[in-house]
């Protein structure tokens, strides 16, 4: 078995308002240093080090552990989990 370090991104899916997104964007308008930023989106990231035989089963694995916990709404959030070696 190996260790790997597993990054799970939760983000609302395109059309789906972000609140916590917007706030900040608004910020940097008014203090009107930050005129290349166009756009700014939120999301959650958690961090799992699991030991499993590869990074396939390890992604499947998170994976299953996301959708049995219901970490996220799947109506609402998309979800990338990416794996790498600890």
């Amino acid at each position: 078995m190996a260790t790997f370090n597993v990054q799970v991104t939760i983000e609302n899916k395109p059309g789906i308002s972000d609140p916590e997104g917007e706030t900040i964007l608004n910020d940097l308008v008014l203090r009107g240093k930050y005129d290349s930023v166009s756009k700014i989106k939120s999301a959650k990231m958690l961090r799992f080090t699991i030991e499993e035989n590869s990074k396939e089963s390890a992604q499947l694995k998170v994976q299953e552990i996301c959708d049995d916990v219901r970490i996220f709404n799947p109506l609402v959030s998309k979800v990338t989990i990416d794996v790498f070696d600890a």
